[in-house]
């Protein structure tokens, strides 16, 4: 049976954190990652994969809780950002120093967006951290990286399952975990919270913390919804975008083992909730691996 694998990583926030045990999974059973690229949440997991930081990544995700994740976030009110994005990148370079891609063990690709330009950007050299910090940069709520001349943002805007970018070695097995897959919609709630939500903005003027959770308890709240409210509208429509790029890319590159967890399992900020996501990730590896070995 063949082990080597040609990993990569889709993006989707906080359901990312699902690399970390799909990963894991491939190591306990004897995969060996040969390359990987990663666009999005799926580059910073893939790129600390890549410099032997898993382990770590594990053990420092699995214990933030919701306070410590607020105190990670670096609200910058700016006309294009509502969060400046370096805290945790600095965070996370205490265990995971800065190096340059092409120094690392495995090759690796990383996505992000030109938005001047509207084109892919690939980063399969230079700083690792310059990399994941573009393609991270959701736009509206990180602040955009001056590239080059150009305004990179995050690559899930173009390609955010690059199963073609990442570098194939012959008799390799691609594998892709996508985390963007169709939604379960399991209830139909109608919520009409739009003047609701707007009427709350006004009242909390500048505080953020208070800001920021009320728009992760309207994202938790209409994550099932089919209602058309501000937050709802918005979320669903880029969701929508997603997952209808991510099918094409698999239809195109038809994956040997594909792990899909559904869109809607969990919420873009559900960073507190690492040690379940990781477990899902974990899970969803083991039952793909097992259609595979009973396959091959």
């Amino acid at each position: 049976m063949k082990k080597n694998v040609a990993l990569v990583l889709a993006s989707g926030g906080a359901r990312g954190l699902a690399h970390i045990g799909a990963i894991e999974e491939l190591q306990r059973r004897g995969y060996r990652i040969t390359s990987i690229a990663g666009c999005s949440i799926g580059s910073l997991i893939g790129g600390i994969y890549a410099a032997g930081k898993i382990a770590e990544a594990h053990d420092w995700f699995t214990s933030l809780n919701r306070q410590q994740v607020l105190s990670l976030t670096d609200f910058s009110f700016g006309l294009s950002h509502i969060v400046k994005g370096e805290k945790v990148l600095h965070a996370i370079q205490q265990w995971v120093p800065d190096c340059l891609i092409e120094d690392l063990p495995i090759p690796a690709a990383f996505v992000a967006t030109d938005l001047i330009n509207s084109e892919e950007v690939v980063f399969r050299s230079g700083s690792l951290f310059r990399a994941i910090r573009a393609s991270i940069s959701i736009p509206m709520c990180f602040k955009p990286v001056d590239y080059n001349g150009t305004i990179l943002v995050d690559g899930g805007l173009v390609n955010p399952f690059p199963l073609n970018l990442v570098q194939r070695h012959e008799g390799d097995i691609l594998v892709g975990i996508n985390i963007s897959g169709r939604s379960r919609m399991p209830e139909a709630r109608v919520i009409g919270g739009s003047p609701a939500f707007f009427d709350k903005l006004g009242r909390i003027g500048d505080r953020a913390e208070e800001m920021w959770n009320h728009v992760r308890q309207e994202m938790e709240q209409t994550k099932h919804s089919r209602g058309l409210d501000y937050i709802s509208l918005v979320n669903r429509t880029i969701d929508l975008q997603i997952q209808a790029s991510c099918r094409l890319m698999t239809q195109m590159m038809k994956p040997d083992v594909l792990v899909e967890m559904a869109q809607d399992a969990y919420t873009t900020f559900d960073f507190d909730k690492a040690s379940e996501i990781i477990d899902q990730g974990r899970l969803l590896m083991s039952q793909a691996l097992d259609r595979y070995e009973q396959q091959s």
